[in-house]
């Protein structure tokens, strides 16, 4: 009886997606709850596992077909085997002396040639020689020995002519067409329509890392310690400062909808990372709540799940406002862009020397461009400098953030 394979609940609004790539082939055996099939939604790549142990009778869906929830992709025959291999062909019957043999692999034979015995044979196979290049052998009735065939390769070969430079041709391959990934699609789809639908301007500040980095040399070990591996980084004060200025600024974390303004008493932080198949945002769901340890234990599970296409689609909604950190990858500077329906969006960047005036005096100092991209529509410019200034203050005073002042 055979069990059929289908495209299981992807996750709220997801109704599609992309047949990636089959793990698993037609006749081969699987384990229950084996990957057999990757599945590419909007948001995530999804693995569909075997309902039972058993053989892959048959797909139905092609890797690239579009399928929606609870279509077949294939079906699964309990108790089954894998195909059989194709039988080996057997080896061609030596002819006796004085009849014309049947062609050997590796070709008829030459006209006025004889047979090769087997040691012989099998050589040549290897070496690609066929009978005519070897003439008459030293063998009993003429027919090839070993000894005749290594005598052959053991002989120099005559240099081959230079091969003449072919005219360079119009149709050389210096492209490449590949198809998007469906989450490329969407990425590209939702930065559009965020460009598009919203009246989107960035403010820009800076922030001296000086404190921040002192307070992180200075416990990151005995946080480690404590908390059973978790790093102390940089991101659980910047989750934290944006939480305070957001109570502050309520509309930062809020949303339109039709003619409403929706203003969320909590804050689900979105956390951009890089994945293999593009840039995505998990969610850090009420975030006003985490403590340090808590933030930066799960942005490293984020990070890691990642980079393993593990993350849930669950884990990739629901955010009310988002931090990216193209820091990581060297950005000096950039205008971050919002991920709808949320308002907000902030950007760090690379911290990096510079020469500041501290008290009448020059100083190096290490410094970080924060930037803001912000919806003109509900946020006016003096909430979204505010809001701005308001993190500034709490990295280069983080007592501010143990205080909640």
């Amino acid at each position: 009886m055979s069990t059929e394979i289908k495209v299981p609940t992807l996750g709220e609004s997801v109704t599609t997606a992309t047949v990636a790539r089959w793990i698993r082939k037609v006749g081969e055996r699987v384990e229950r709850d084996e990957a057999l099939v990757e599945l590419e939604t909007d948001k995530v790549t999804v693995e569909v596992n075997a309902p039972e142990a058993g053989t892959i009778e048959a797909i139905a869906a092609d890797e690239g077909a579009e399928v929606e929830v609870g279509a077949l992709l294939g079906t699964i025959v309990a108790g089954g085997t894998a195909s059989a291999a194709p039988p080996e062909a057997k080896p061609a019957a030596i002819p006796t002396a004085g009849v014309n043999p049947p062609p050997s692999p590796s070709g008829p034979v030459a006209r006025g040639g004889h047979a090769p015995l087997p040691a012989a044979q099998k050589l040549m196979t290897e070496q690609q020689l066929e009978p005519a290049q070897i003439g008459t052998g030293s063998g009993k009735d003429g027919r090839i020995t070993k000894g005749d065939v290594l005598s052959v390769l053991e002989k120099p070969k005559p240099a081959a002519a230079p091969a003449t430079p072919k005219p360079p041709r119009t149709d050389d391959v210096r492209e490449e067409r590949v198809k998007m990934t469906r989450l490329r699609r969407t990425i590209a789809a939702r930065l559009k329509e965020a460009q598009n639908n919203a009246a989107m301007l960035t403010t820009f500040n800076e922030v001296d890392m000086s404190a921040v980095m002192a307070l992180r040399a200075e416990y990151k070990d005995a946080f480690e310690k404590k908390h059973k591996g978790v790093r102390l980084g940089f991101m659980s004060f910047f989750v934290k400062a944006c939480v305070a200025a957001l109570r502050e600024f309520p509309a930062v974390n809020a949303e339109i909808d039709g003619d409403d303004i929706v203003y969320k008493n909590f804050v689900n932080m979105g956390i951009a990372v890089s994945s293999p198949n593009g840039l995505v945002v998990p969610v850090l769901r009420d975030a006003d709540r985490m403590s340090f340890p808590q933030i930066e234990a799960a942005i490293s599970d984020f990070g890691k799940r990642a980079r393993d296409g593990a993350l849930k689609l669950d884990e990739l909604s629901g955010g009310t406002f988002s931090i990216t950190n193209g820091g990581v990858f060297g950005s000096l500077m950039s205008t971050p862009i919002l991920n709808p329906p949320q308002s907000a969006i902030m950007g760090m960047h690379k911290i990096q020397d510079r020469p500041m005036a501290i008290g009448g005096k020059v100083e190096i100092r290490p410094m970080m461009y924060l930037a803001v991209s912000y919806d003109h529509r509900i946020i006016d410019g003096r909430e979204a400098v505010s809001f701005l200034v308001r993190v500034k203050e709490s990295i280069e005073d983080p007592r501010r953030l143990m205080l909640e002042i």
